[in-house]
């Protein structure tokens, strides 16, 4: 019997699949709530602000993109 062979025993050809299998499972508290269903954010990213203040007419082409006003999403 080699190193090959104690360590890393080899499946005959009729067991093996090709079909993937997780290594790790996820922990119940890090899976999203409900299932995955999207909830709505309390906080805009920059980029969804600069677009909500130029749809709302607030924001002018040449405004700094730093130190933008509040907003709240749309509902």
């Amino acid at each position: 019997m080699g190193y090959g062979e104690l360590y890393f025993p080899t499946l005959p050809a009729d067991k093996i699949t090709l079909s993937p299998t997780p290594f790790m499972s996820q922990h119940p508290s890090l899976k999203p709530a409900g299932g995955g269903i999207v909830q709505k954010r309390n906080v805009l990213k920059r980029f969804e602000r600069v677009a909500l203040l130029k749809k709302r007419g607030q924001w002018k082409p040449g405004d700094r993109v730093q130190g933008l006003r509040k907003t709240k999403a749309d509902v």
